[in-house]
């Protein structure tokens, strides 16, 4: 009997149908990746293995076995012991799924006391035994913690914690690296690797990041629109595709491999930082979020910068575009000093959904800059605003609607929109394309390629993207712990890196070739223990 069975599953929410006659198996053991763009239904799929549509007014018809439960068919007691005990879910966005009032172990404590009849002196030894298993260091100290005195990765690490107290035959992990930096991304990968190892669970994972797949699995089932275009091993899906619609998912991922970005001719530099400091706090509390950075942005040129979260690259970005004030060094603009927030240097924020007032039409926050640079006339900002929603790829129809009726690709386009509504020759992109799946982030990507060559626009793209880095940028800089470590032509620094912690980042990107992401695993243990 297989650990999971579906046939024919289908589910719809009032009239839209987001799984659409979907069947697939999944042997003990064994683990497999629904892989597909936002929408195409994998996260679904993955609520109805353990029947979390049940009341939500969603219709599910098929079939849906796991560990031997119809779960379709199911009472919620039996339903109950299948979650948690036999299967067990880790969801994308750790905070959502965590208690913010309760300590780590003591929630871990009480999934495990729901399955298992154990006093709370043994839920609490088991919570401590399964934090240490994976990998949070001082388990017995760090069990007694909340949820936001953990970092990202660790919250993810605590959550896969929780998923294991009750040694469940399936592990189903929803996006479970989404959010996460490309080192702890990697750590993450290496630890459900080694759990499967160890523990001979099944694992589902459900993913939009190919690279990640090709990490972690045997199988790929490709979904769109709810269907399975596509399913076999990982190595002949990824490696072969029989699908157009395969090989376009496969085309739109970046690779650190890929050709780099043809040079531009040097130009006159248009900002240029020398010595930034910044501090947040004081005296002894004081944290230095970045330390001694000095560069140079020439017009026409893109400036990728990397590292880590925390390692001080969105602070190092705020203070260009001017939303924080260094604590020492300078800042000029074509030549001049440049303190404050200018119109030439603008900014696309990382989440668009909280840049964007939700209270307000897109059509009235594109036109912010408009207003603010002394614009009057109502009929030529009305006009301008179609012309920047146009020049983005969207219709000028959109800036009556509010940021909740775009998808999240839409949304990142208003805001480039926005930031061009000021003329600029300088934009900061914020981890511009993090959230998005591998083809919307192509076409944003592809975007901005085509507003730099067409305007003579500078960027400055700061990711934990390597790959994407490599493909849109001319030079890098590579931060960790507010300095700037290594630095110089995109090509040069990916190929030959001097430094080890870049090292590090390059064998953190997934590869697309299992065979590749194997010896990347090794390398990482290499890279670890020395």
């Amino acid at each position: 009997m297989s650990l999971v069975d579906v046939r024919d599953l289908r589910v719809d929410f009032g009239g839209l149908r987001a799984v659409d006659g979907l069947s697939f198996r999944l042997e003990e053991g064994a683990a497999l990746a629904l892989v597909g763009e936002s929408g195409s239904g994998k996260s679904t799929v993955a609520s109805a293995l353990l029947g979390l549509h049940r009341g939500t007014g969603a219709r599910v018809a098929g079939t849906v076995e796991v560990a031997g439960t119809d779960v379709q068919r199911a009472p919620e007691e039996e339903l109950r012991r299948l979650r948690g005990g036999k299967a067990a879910m880790v969801f994308q966005d750790p905070l959502s799924s965590l208690d913010p009032y309760y300590a780590i172990g003591d929630q871990i404590a009480e999934v495990y006391r729901l399955h298992a009849r154990v006093s709370r002196r043994a839920a609490r030894a088991r919570a401590v035994g399964v934090l240490d298993r994976v990998g949070i260091p001082d388990a017995a100290r760090r069990s007694r913690s909340r949820p936001h005195e953990f970092s990202g990765g660790m919250r993810q690490r605590a959550l896969i914690a929780m998923a294991l107290a009750c040694e469940p035959a399936l592990l189903i992990a929803d996006e479970p690296t989404t959010a996460l930096d490309v080192t702890v991304q990697a750590q993450v990968l290496d630890l459900l690797h080694t759990l499967r190892e160890e523990t001979g669970m099944g694992l589902l994972l459900v993913t939009h990041d190919v690279g990640v797949a090709a990490e972690s699995v045997d199988e790929v089932l490709v979904m769109r629109h709810g269907r399975a275009v596509e399913h076999g091993p990982v190595a002949t899906v990824l490696g072969a595709p029989a699908e157009p619609y395969t090989r376009e998912l496969l085309a739109a991922v970046p690779r650190l491999d890929a050709p780099a970005k043809a040079p531009v001719a040097p130009e006159a530099v248009v900002l240029e930082a020398t010595g930034l400091r910044r501090e947040f706090g004081r005296g002894k509390r004081a944290v230095t979020a970045v330390r001694d950075v000095s560069l140079t942005l020439r017009r026409g040129e893109t400036l990728g910068i990397v590292g880590e979260s925390g390692s001080g690259k969105t602070t190092l970005g705020r203070m260009l575009v001017g939303l924080l004030e260094p604590t020492a060094g300078s800042i000029t603009f074509e030549g001049r000093p440049h303190t404050g927030v200018h119109p030439a240097v603008q900014m696309v924020f990382q989440d668009p959904v909280s840049s964007l007032n939700p209270r307000r039409s897109v059509g009235e926050s594109i036109a912010d800059p408009l207003r603010a640079r002394g614009e009057r006339d109502e009929g030529r900002i009305r006009e301008r605003v179609g012309e920047l929603l146009e020049r983005v790829g969207l219709e000028r129809a959109h800036r009556d609607r509010y940021p909740h009726e775009f998808s999240g690709g839409q949304r990142q386009r208003v805001g480039i929109a926005r930031a061009l509504a000021a003329d600029p020759r300088v934009i900061v992109c914020d981890e511009p394309v993090s959230a998005l799946d591998v083809t919307t982030q192509a076409h944003v990507v592809a975007l901005l390629a085509e507003l730099q060559r067409e305007l003579g626009l500078a960027l400055v793209f700061v990711a934990h993207d390597l790959a994407v880095v490599r493909q849109v940028s001319d030079r890098v800089a590579v931060m960790r712990q507010g300095s700037v470590v290594e630095e110089g032509p995109v090509g040069e620094v990916y190929a030959s890196p001097r430094d080890p912690y870049t090292r590090q980042l390059l064998a953190a990107v997934p590869a697309l070739d299992p065979r590749a992401a194997a010896r990347r695993r090794a390398e990482r243990r290499e890279l670890a223990a020395a």
